[in-house]
């Protein structure tokens, strides 16, 4: 399974859309692109392996495996990528603005739902992260 997050970035968040085969199963939004440095940066553009993770505070989340440089990446809740983000993702219903959605936990469980059943079925699941080309 691969999942395509099309972004497109703006001084003051990245924000994207996450396909499956073509079908938007959520946006997401980021930090801005600050050269994948820890904590105020998005991620790279590029391929990572997604793995299925619980802990207490969590619950059940997906983690980006083999960032450059880069560890603890997330798919988690947040509405607001500068307040809410060290460089994680987060899926969003809505797009509202630059890094910003609304509906957070909502997205989330769609996602999570999607990839826990491919990851259920023992299917590698694949983020392909991509530019709309107008960086």
């Amino acid at each position: 399974m691969e999942l395509v997050l099309t972004r497109k970035y703006f001084p003051k968040g990245t924000n994207g859309r996450l396909t499956f085969n073509g079908c938007i199963i959520c946006y997401t939004i980021e930090l801005p692109w600050w050269n994948n440095q820890r904590n105020i940066s998005c991620i790279p553009e590029g391929k990572y392996l997604l793995a299925k993770r619980h802990t207490e505070e969590r619950g059940f989340h997906l983690i980006v495996k083999d960032v450059p440089g880069r560890d603890g990446i997330l798919f988690h809740p947040a509405n607001d990528a500068l307040k809410e983000l060290e460089g994680c993702i987060a899926p969003v219903s809505l797009l509202t603005g630059p890094g910003r959605g609304d509906s957070s936990r909502k997205a989330c469980e769609v996602l999570n739902h999607h990839v826990f059943s491919a990851k259920h079925l023992r299917e590698d699941v694949f983020l392909k992260i991509i530019s709309d080309g107008k960086h």
